[in-house]
């Protein structure tokens, strides 16, 4: 991400007082700094190195730290020894707290230099001394030398704007870091220390650190955010590949695609791309698991070894992007009782006609990003949609548009939804079999599961008016309580829709159901049983899952007396810790208790899932709900090896780290991988996604990195990227989403350098998993 703005270098000379400034004490200190870094005094230097002494307050995990003469200056050398960690870190403190609060508005800055022939993604966090942190991310790019910025203070660092990374309003030559999540506002007055983290990479790294810094801006733009989007939804402020400026253009280059996709065939493959010139084992007509050469693996209906590689989300739910336009509330038709689909996977649903003439401005930051919007009655007013209720963003519901289908009616010359769907599919199919994949991945366009020509995942979401329970951190939102009725009963309906949209083909592999839940962290006590410890503060009368905790406790301890032995705890009798108690000094007895009542909770939910699948989808493999790596614990993977066909997981991080994979020996199932993703700004998006790559070429890199780490693994029968389209540029409806995430982007124009790369990929994989052949 190097703007050639960002080229300017600066000569910094510093004296033996530097040391002082790292104390805390910069009296004697001086710098000699060029006009172009802006605002800096003496005050200002965090860290420089040029004495030895300086490493004494650098602290480094699974890294090596070392002094390097740099033409004469000193820099702070890194290595991350990350290959057989799953992280390795290095961390920058003082001997007391850092005082920025009366800085103004700046941010921290620092040189990195890499000698690498491969980029590195690099996690930041400023953490304040009550444990707040601040966390951004960037990409370093392979032999690259450049200055890096994190806003800490300013006018625009709180500003909602329903992105989720806002453009930059900095005007300087530094890099800017995307913002990721924690607290924007840290306590300045006590910054406790800065840390680096490289996680879940596939070879170790090397950076050099020098001239750590506070800077203020020379500049800011008022108007960043202001005439962002262009009428393509495109970035109408900068100049990138395959930027579109005329429709023709748009249909000039479809047509040359649309040639290069006639007749492509993919060979060794079997009707339902298995492995056809690998071994034939038994046949059961739809897909089933199996273990071959040690490997767990997929098999076809025909009998062939299988690897699930694909795209997920291939739909237009996800297109559209919060106008900052609404309607009178009274004239939009509002969920029905019992809807078994989120708001974010249903289509446009367009405002009714007769709420137009209220059509007016909800927010006028949102409003004033675009540069066009048709107006309602044209045909390209039949791209907007609406949104009753958003995860998070600026406004709470609103009026969309979607770009990326409005694209689609220009490309393809019509008006009418029926024939761009239709072709925008055939184009997708021809798109999946010339790329070389195998299968789609969750979250499919449920025509697609009418076409029988191509393997698929199907999905569904339980969703209704049954009891929850908290973890702590219930990101997406509080997690079912698996023992209340109304759950079951929300499951078997769930199922029941999915199997009516599959109608037992063999053509879909499995089903995922539900998504990320949020199940506990590791890391502390509370963070990891925080189900049962919110669970067991809870009233039984009114919550199953305590209910059930209660019997799994008097079942176990029989009288009180025992259980406040065990615990160390003062409960009166079964009836008053029916009624709810809250813990706090937490025991090794109660963490051996917690363990076997978050296994059972997490056991009945798969249970019940399992249950409804086994009844109306038998032919069908429950791939499970897709753990995120921020939110499982060891004794809910248990729960689900016991239970699921097939363990999944959504894993974003650049290679899979057999370091952190560990527990998959432990467990001894197949696995797959729900979600991953790499991206860039050079594409003209604002934020390259939870991975970054230096280029588009480098997300081609990326992209081989990860699936042939998964490849290579004995446990994995499969990889799904994430995902086929590019969020908008002002964000998804749902969240903000605003990633370069996308095989292509909001014109519909393929990424070629990611394409080739998965083609590679793609040709080779049964080879590389069952021959070794690499």
């Amino acid at each position: 991400m190097v703007n050639s703005l960002f080229n300017v270098k600066y000569q910094l000379t510093i004296t033996a007082g530097v040391m002082l400034a790292m104390m805390g004490c910069t009296d004697n200190s001086t710098a000699i700094v060029d006009k172009t870094v802006g605002n800096l005094d003496s005050n200002n230097i965090i860290y420089s190195f040029e004495q030895d002494e300086s490493l004494t307050a650098v602290k480094v995990v699974n890294a090596s730290k070392s002094l390097q003469d740099n033409d004469g200056n000193k820099v702070l050398k890194i290595d991350f020894k990350s290959q057989a960690n799953h992280e390795s870190s290095v961390e920058f403190s003082s001997a007391k707290p850092w005082d920025w609060s009366e800085k103004g508005y700046f941010g921290l800055a620092f040189d990195i230099t890499s000698p690498l022939v491969s980029s590195t993604h690099l996690y930041v966090s400023v953490t304040d001394s009550d444990g707040k942190t601040h966390n951004r991310s960037f990409v370093v790019p392979a032999q690259s030398s450049d200055s890096y910025v994190v806003e800490l203070k300013g006018q625009y660092l709180n500003q909602e704007a329903g992105i989720r990374s806002n453009p930059d309003s900095w005007q300087d030559r530094y890099t800017p870091i995307i913002w990721r999540y924690g607290t924007k506002q840290i306590n300045l007055a006590k910054v406790e220390k800065v840390t680096f983290k490289v996680i879940g990479v596939p070879e170790d790294k090397s950076l050099t650190f020098d001239n750590i810094q506070l800077v203020t801006p020379e500049a800011t733009d008022n108007n960043y955010l202001v005439g962002l989007v262009d009428k393509f939804g495109q970035n109408a402020k900068i100049n990138f590949e395959n930027k579109i400026s005329t429709v023709e253009q748009l249909i000039e280059l479809s047509n040359q695609e649309q040639q290069a996709l006639k007749n492509t065939t993919i060979l060794g493959r079997s009707k339902f791309n298995g492995w056809i010139d690998g071994p034939k084992l038994k046949a059961t007509g739809f897909y089933r698991v199996d273990k071959y050469q040690d490997k767990w693996t997929l098999i076809d209906p025909e009998g062939y070894l299988f690897y699930s590689n694909g795209l997920a989300n291939v739909r237009m739910a996800n297109t559209s992007t919060i106008t900052g336009y609404d309607f009178d509330p009274n004239l939009i038709k509002q969920r029905e009782p019992g809807d078994l689909t989120p708001e974010d996977s249903i289509g446009l649903n367009r405002a009714p006609k007769d709420a137009w003439s209220s059509r007016h401005v909800s927010s006028t930051l949102r409003a004033d990003m675009f540069n066009w919007l048709p107006k309602y009655g044209e045909p390209m007013a039949e791209h907007f949609g609406y949104r009753r209720e958003v995860h998070s963003g600026v406004i709470p519901k609103g009026e969309t548009y979607s770009f990326y289908q409005a694209n689609l009616a220009r490309k393809y010359q019509t008006d009418d939804h029926l024939k761009i769907d239709e072709k925008w599919r055939e184009t997708t199919l021809k798109r999946m079999q010339a790329w070389g994949f195998t299968s789609f991945g969750n979250w499919i366009d449920p025509n697609y599961y009418d076409m029988e020509e191509f393997p698929y995942f199907a999905n569904g979401w339980i969703i209704g008016d049954f009891k929850t329970v908290s973890s702590g951190n219930d990101y997406w939102s509080p997690l079912p309580d698996p023992f209340d009725p109304k759950f079951k009963e929300r499951a078997y309906s769930t199922v029941k829709q999915v199997a009516s949209e599959v109608k037992n083909s063999p053509w879909c592999v499995g089903v995922f159901i539900d998504n990320e839940k949020s199940w506990g962290q590791m890391g502390n006590v509370e963070s990891q049983y925080g189900i049962v410890i919110s669970a067991l503060s809870l009233e039984a009368n009114s919550s199953p899952t305590k209910a059930k905790f209660t019997q799994i406790l008097k079942d176990k301890y029989q009288t009180v007396n025992a259980l406040n032995s065990a615990w160390q705890v003062d409960v009166a009798s079964w009836k008053s810790f029916e009624q709810g108690v809250k813990l706090t000094d937490i025991n090794d007895a109660m963490i051996k208790d917690f363990s076997t009542m978050l296994y059972v909770f997490g056991h009945k939910y798969f249970s019940v899932v399992n249950n409804a699948m086994d009844e109306l989808m038998p032919n069908h493999l429950y791939m499970g709900v897709r753990f995120a790596d921020w939110g499982m614990t060891p004794e809910l993977r248990a729960a689900a090896a016991d239970v699921v066909d097939v363990v999944s997981y959504n894993y974003y991080k650049e290679a899979i780290n057999e370091d952190f994979w560990t527990f998959l020996e432990e467990i001894d199932r197949p696995s797959i991988i729900g979600e991953f993703h790499n991206g860039a700004v050079d594409s003209g998006l604002l934020n390259p996604g939870l991975i970054h790559a230096a280029s588009q070429e480098d997300r081609g890199k990326k992209y081989t990195e990860y699936v042939n780490s998964a490849i290579d693994n004995p446990y994995f029968v499969g990889t799904h990227w994430f995902q086929y389209i590019d969020s908008p540029l002002t964000g998804r409806a749902l969240d903000g989403e605003n990633y370069n995430v996308g095989f292509v982007s909001v014109t519909d124009i393929p990424y070629q350098p990611l394409v080739d790369a998965a083609k590679k990929v793609n040709r080779n994989i049964y080879n590389r998993r069952f021959t070794n052949d690499k």
